[in-house]
């Protein structure tokens, strides 16, 4: 059996497989990249002497990097060729991230995280769309599993490693360890990855390309700063909110006026790809959340180590395995059936979260997270498939691109919305339940039944205080899991819009 590449070029069947593998190799270590620096950004902030608005630039820079260059990548395969932008990119990216690792001030940290997203964003998209060009549409299933393991345990495996690394020997690590998998990757895609015919005379519409690049910058700045600077009281937030609008307003009406627009607007009328592109901005709200608020909730309320607390991650890669594995066999079916067993159990999940409270045992943790993982994987395949089934060969790259945008602009979204569900309901239900410290409080009374907790001395009103705090803190990520659980349910409705099983060929 063969598949096909490009015209005229066929790729025989041992060597296809190789592809997958070079492919999900390079697509690994760059997802490692997006969560790792979460882990060791303490770490970094003291070697560099850094305050933490500082810092959070070595994450936000390397964020707007990549969605600034993620919807080129279109247009890089159509000039330069989809071998040559996976090589080059990866090399750069290799270089970069141990560049990164190498760093002995904040500025070149900073300017090599900027350079590391930039070069790796085109890595997801391209490889995504050449493994669906390498398999021929029966086995997209198999070949969509293997690939997104890679894409959504990357994120998963980036931080547990990274994490015990830094704690045996330094931040710096998190990045070294990335250097010799980037080696073999750059060897392997050298040797195996074919070219594709590049389209002559392609222009980049720099209206179209600067305005959505704006409007991207403007958006992630606001969302990465937001709670940071109290939301739309600070006049910063309000400008960026105000020049995200515009520039998507310019983009959008560009796009449907001009003859070769940056981004073609008639691919949505591709019904299941223009539903699967709302669906994986959910999917990714869904997928990063978790990881994002379980380790601080971990450690400040529960006082788990970070290797703790990487472990229990790693239980949510385990399950995403098998739920890869599993997306297989139900692959079989109805995509709507895998997709909504996903999210039903996404939301099963989510509840289990609502039902944490600060004497969680590792136990409920390293199962919920496994659930989520069986989920994460169970969705993904099921819901490529069906979004990329009437994508024709020329369009993959540039729709490939948007896909991987939005699920990466639907996971800062969420991140953003869910820590400031938790910072101001903490805030809120502090505020009422300090009132009800007083000297008439009854409970209060019997203070050789509190223990520690007392109102007759400054250390017991501190740990009163403190157990407050904790107790609100808990409410507030409750309330995070609970938003968690409702955009897992609300998400059924529009899976039930899914056209069914794809055709087995792509009109052209």
């Amino acid at each position: 059996m063969t598949a096909v590449e490009g015209p005229g070029i066929e790729i025989g069947s041992i060597r296809k497989w190789l592809i997958l593998v070079s492919v999900t190799l390079a697509t690994t270590l760059y997802s490692t990249t997006v969560l790792v620096v979460s882990v060791i950004l303490p770490q970094m902030q003291g070697s560099m002497s850094a305050t933490q608005d500082q810092i959070s630039w070595v994450v936000t820079f390397n964020i707007l990097a990549t969605a600034v260059v993620t919807p080129m990548t279109g247009w890089l395969e159509a000039k330069f060729g989809r071998r040559r932008v996976m090589i080059v990119g990866l090399a750069l990216f290799t270089l970069s991230t141990l560049a990164c690792g190498l760093a002995n001030g904040l500025l070149p940290l900073v300017l090599f995280r900027i350079a590391q997203g930039a070069t790796g964003a085109p890595l997801i998209p391209l490889g995504q769309a050449i493994v669906l060009d390498s398999f021929s549409r029966h086995q997209h299933r198999l070949a969509t599993s293997v690939f997104g393991m890679g894409v959504v345990i990357g994120p998963i495996l980036g931080p547990t490693l990274g994490g015990y690394l830094a704690e045996i020997y330094n931040w710096r690590w998190a990045f070294f360890m990335l250097a010799p998998i980037g080696a073999l990757a750059f060897v392997m895609l050298i040797v195996m990855i074919p070219e594709k015919a590049r389209r002559p005379g392609v222009r980049l519409d720099w209206t179209g390309f600067l305005s959505l690049s704006l409007s991207l910058v403007c958006l992630q700045l606001m969302l990465d700063r937001g709670e940071r600077h109290d939301w739309f009281n600070s006049a910063e937030i309000v400008i960026e909110a105000c020049l995200a609008v515009i520039f998507l307003h310019i983009f959008i009406v560009h796009s449907l006026t001009a003859k070769h627009p940056f981004l073609n607007p008639r691919l949505l009328l591709n019904w299941n790809y223009s539903l699967g592109l709302i669906l994986v901005l959910i999917y990714g709200m869904l997928n990063f959340t978790p990881i994002i608020l379980m380790p601080p909730m971990l450690q400040k309320l529960m006082g788990y180590p970070d290797s703790i607390i990487g472990t229990l991650l790693a239980a949510r890669g385990a399950g995403a395995t098998i739920g890869f594995f599993l997306a297989m066999w139900v692959g079989k079916l109805d995509p709507r059936i895998g997709m909504g067993l996903g999210f039903v159990g996404q939301a099963i999940s989510g509840l289990y979260m609502a039902s944490f409270d600060v004497n969680v045992t590792v136990v409920d943790v390293a199962a919920n997270s496994f659930i989520q993982g069986i989920c994460v994987g169970m969705i993904w395949v099921p819901l490529t498939v069906a979004t990329f089934a009437r994508v024709r060969s020329e369009d993959l790259a540039e729709c490939s691109a948007v896909y991987h945008l939005l699920r990466n602009l639907g996971s800062s979204i969420f991140i953003s919305l869910s820590v400031t569900t938790v910072i101001r309901t903490a805030n809120v239900n502090y505020a009422e339940l300090s009132e009800r410290i007083t000297p008439f409080n009854e409970v209060l009374a019997y203070s050789g039944l509190l223990g520690a907790w007392n109102v007759e001395s400054v250390r017991g009103l501190a740990a009163v205080s403190g157990e407050i705090e904790r107790q609100a803190l808990m409410i507030g990520y409750i309330n995070a899991f609970g938003l968690y659980t409702l955009a897992s349910l609300g998400v059924l409705l529009l899976v039930i819009l899914v056209r069914g099983r794809p055709p087995t060929s792509v009109p052209s």
